[in-house]
């Protein structure tokens, strides 16, 4: 459920766009059209060793390492890097925040690992297929600095009891959990009603999964996964650091807005509508 009716008209209108085939991701990369993956089809490009360059928004992208492997799943570069583009295409779009752009006008992204140095310009970090990522010592210290100083990171895309006690084990590693306790959202919490009105966390299903049920399924493990979740970890301050959404995959949501009108209308208004009232939540809180 939405708020704004402004708001509303241009989201529609944007997926009426995005359904004809003009989405950014799609005129610049041609997308994943074929369900599958194909290395060197997009560009890595990793943050700039000197500095970010400007002090708009951007999106970066954790490159961690993976210590298990799950179905569907290709690590760190799932949803890389249409995800991170779209949103902030619609971000831009949808908001008055200034996002970091090259010349050409393209919104920027970057790639990012647990003990870069340029990790801390980045305000917003990314990491999907979270159920298969691994932290060192030195990279879980890494990351705490990155949180505590004001920094931001949405792990997504992960699936089943396993993948979830894998990513708690990681993620307390950064955030030791009897100080800063993983929590269960409350769908009165004021991130979920910022710019849009949200009243469930959807479940959003990858796209080759959805064709292959027919469009009728979103539970990429049955029962197990029928219950989505979004999970937020709070510094001392209340301000959240961590945002994880399990059994869903709000970043397909964004990366496949091109590719199938069908999806897109089933699936990318909430979708967007999380992202973008997450966004606005952490860089104003």
């Amino acid at each position: 459920m939405y708020r704004s009716r402004r708001v509303l008209f241009v989201l529609l209108t944007l997926i009426t766009l995005a359904a004809t085939g003009v989405a950014f991701a799609q005129r610049r990369f041609g997308g994943f059209r074929g369900g599958g993956f194909r290395e060197g089809s997009f560009p890595i490009i990793l943050a700039p060793a000197d500095r970010m360059p400007d002090g708009d928004f951007v999106i970066c992208r954790l490159a961690y390492r993976r210590i298990r492997s799950e179905p569907s799943g290709i690590g760190w570069m799932t949803d890389y890097p249409y995800a991170e583009i779209n949103l902030t295409t619609r971000f831009s779009e949808l908001t008055r925040t200034r996002v970091s752009r090259t010349p050409e006008g393209e919104p920027r992204h970057f790639v990012v690992q647990p003990t870069d140095p340029q990790l801390f310009n980045c305000p917003v970090v990314v990491a999907s297929d979270a159920g298969t990522l691994g932290f060192t010592n030195e990279e879980a210290a890494n990351l705490r600095d990155y949180l505590l100083k004001g920094g931001f990171i949405w792990f997504d895309d992960f699936w089943g009891d396993a993948a979830w006690s894998s990513f708690e084990r990681e993620i307390s590693k950064v955030m030791p959990p009897d100080e800063y306790p993983l929590e269960e959202i409350d769908l009165k919490d004021p991130m979920l009603h910022g710019q849009f009105e949200l009243d469930h966390i959807p479940q959003i299903t990858n796209i080759q999964f959805w064709r292959m049920s027919g469009g009728r399924e979103t539970s990429e493990r049955g029962e197990e996964t029928r219950t989505p979740y979004l999970h937020v970890i709070r510094d001392a301050k209340h301000r959240v650091v961590v945002v994880a959404t399990h059994n869903t995959d709000v970043a397909d949501s964004w990366e496949r807005e091109g590719e199938d009108p069908e999806f897109f209308y089933q699936f990318s208004p909430n979708g967007y509508a999380l992202g973008i009232d997450v966004l606005l939540h952490v860089m104003t809180h």
